[in-house]
């Protein structure tokens, strides 16, 4: 069925995709077999080509397996941007493994749900990082521990003395450059990366297939934990390969992967479609806008997915005028909507048109794109290849005319299988519409007479910071347990810079009244939580406002919030 949104539909573009009959692990073996010395990731000039990074993730695979990890099993995967984590993710996949996603920022206590949930016994890290994951493990009963964590040092992935280190922003180089002990892990074994490469053990057979489990990134929600969402070799090939081609990504693309990976916009449309075309990726372990601006000039960088404030910082930097930015011919990205003034910008001074996209970690990411050639700022762009959006009265399911708004439902072979271990919770995430599956968003939004669709709010109660996405809930959780707080209740603030931020409005208990001061409550976030999800503002109340059945209602909260922003 002809929508409106088809007339802007890019005019060598298919509008659906025949996906590979294969497992995400053969984009890699096709593009080292292709182009096997052709660089495949370069991380502070050291080059890893297609040959070597297979290779190396064989080799890992092959240890995965003699450790015992077997089809189907979950491997957490807990490490910053760098070749490492690349390796780490096409080996456990080599090894008909699950790959679970871990944000670096996570701190041992929200690291216990990322071991126990999935029924990791093995684990990935890099050493910055062990020691927290070795204290989530050792603090969990002995029959959930890990079994196993192979740690590497970011020095194992290039040479701290050559000239690519060179340009390494002086604020990393104690983070970069220290050496740091295994951790000990009660009831397990803690094996360095180099042991864990330096092997002559052969690989399991690969027994995997588009319709088995391929990883498993978490995704927290209004109540509760974090839940696992299931995805499939083909949800995640599908949104590879589709992000490839709406990008016209080919192997000769130099791509600037600095948006996290275990992020699903990082490892989907960055990692996993240019692995699939055989392009070339510059990788930096976090951002910094001159050593970006420095990357981009240096490598000729012809793409670069984002978020906005990345953008808006490089454009800030005093030593903008330094950078070449003229290799670039595609750039965009989502998780906040970029500011006109700045799009406009880019157009003006580079011819550059900001592509905006719109996913979820239960749909591998982007479900709705703008057309490179005929973006719409400010906007979520158009249903992406093989799906079907639509928006809806979220109370009685119907379609709403245009310009109404409502929640966004989507379709298509990039939403996920369900969620790990809650049948519950996947029956409550889709609704049959015309006779299909659809996955509920959670998000308001409305679709103009062109077919573009436009965030408006949030069914789902969340906080859009720089990108991050904070569950209010879970920072609820964790901050119950601090002794001092007898009530918790986590809003959203305006922020000049991030968009939103974290605020905290708290009742004390009455013992620990006069005795705690806010900033004693920030602290103590920032030692048992991920810096993104720590208040900013915490706020003393003596009681907060509750219904008739006793709920929180946050709602009030936030509106006297916003009229206060």
């Amino acid at each position: 069925m002809r929508r409106p949104h088809h007339k802007f539909w890019p005019k060598r573009l298919p509008h659906r995709i025949t996906l590979p009959a294969t497992s995400l692990w053969d984009n890699l073996e096709t593009s080292a077999r292709r182009y096997p010395d052709k660089p495949a990731l370069v991380f502070f000039g050291h080059i890893f080509t297609y040959a070597e990074l297979r290779r190396q993730a064989e080799r890992l695979a092959a240890r995965l397996h003699a450790l015992g990890v077997r089809k189907g099993d979950r491997v957490m995967l807990d490490m910053q941007n760098c070749p490492q984590l690349v390796i780490a993710h096409f080996a456990i996949l080599r090894a008909n493994a699950v790959v679970v996603p871990v944000n670096p920022m996570n701190r041992a206590e929200e690291l216990k749900h990322y071991i126990n949930d999935p029924d990791a016994k093995v684990a990935i890290t890099t050493a910055d990082l062990a020691a927290e994951i070795a204290k989530a493990s050792n603090a969990l009963p002995a029959n959930e521990r890990l079994a196993h964590l192979i740690v590497s040092h970011f020095t194992d992935a290039f040479d701290p003395q050559a000239a690519g280190a060179d340009a390494m922003p002086p604020a990393w180089r104690d983070w970069l450059l220290t050496r740091h002990p295994l951790p000990a892990l009660e009831g397990g074994e803690a094996m360095s990366w180099e042991a864990a490469l330096d092997n002559a053990l052969t690989p399991p057979s690969l027994d995997v297939g588009p319709a088995d489990l391929a990883v498993l990134p978490y995704t927290s929600g209004t109540t509760g934990l974090p839940k696992g969402c299931r995805h499939l070799h083909s949800s995640i090939m599908h949104n590879a390969v589709a992000s490839c081609i709406w990008g016209n990504g080919t192997a000769e693309n130099v791509t600037l992967l600095v948006v996290p990976m275990f992020h699903i916009t990082g490892m989907v449309s960055v990692l996993h479609a240019n692995i699939y075309a055989g392009a070339t990726l510059i990788v930096m372990p976090r951002w910094d806008r001159d050593f970006a601006g420095r990357l981009i000039s240096r490598w000729k960088v012809t793409a670069w997915t984002n978020i906005p404030t990345m953008v808006i910082d490089l454009l800030g930097s005093p030593h903008f005028g330094d950078y070449d930015l003229s290799s670039l011919v595609h750039i965009g990205g989502g998780g906040a909507a970029m500011p006109q003034a700045v799009a406009q910008r880019l157009f003006e001074q580079f011819g550059l048109r900001y592509v905006e996209g719109y996913g979820l970690t239960e749909t591998a990411a982007p479900t709705h794109s703008n057309p490179p050639d005929d973006p719409k700022q400010q906007c979520l762009g158009i249903p992406f290849m093989s799906c079907d959006s639509r928006v809806i009265d979220p109370e009685t399911l119907r379609e709403v005319p245009v310009g109404e708004q409502g929640e966004i439902i989507m379709h298509g072979p990039m939403v996920f299988d369900g969620y790990w271990k809650r049948p519950e919770a996947t029956a409550a995430a889709f609704i049959e519409f015309e006779g299909k599956r659809f996955f509920r968003s959670g998000d308001l939004g409305r679709v103009d007479e062109d077919g573009y669709f436009f965030l408006t709010d949030r069914l789902k109660r969340m906080i859009n910071a720089s990108g991050f996405k904070v569950w209010p809930a879970e920072v609820e959780a964790l901050m119950f347990r601090h002794p001092a707080i007898q009530e918790a209740c986590v809003i959203s603030a305006k922020d000049s810079y991030r968009g939103e931020t974290v605020k905290a409005v708290v009742v004390l208990r009455a013992s620990h009244k006069g005795k705690v001061s806010e900033q004693d409550i920030v602290d103590w976030c920032r030692e048992n939580m991920a810096v993104y999800k720590v208040p900013r503002i915490v706020e003393f109340a003596d009681a907060l406002p509750k219904s008739g059945s006793g709920k929180v209602m946050w709602r009030t909260l936030q509106e006297a919030q916003a009229r206060a922003d």
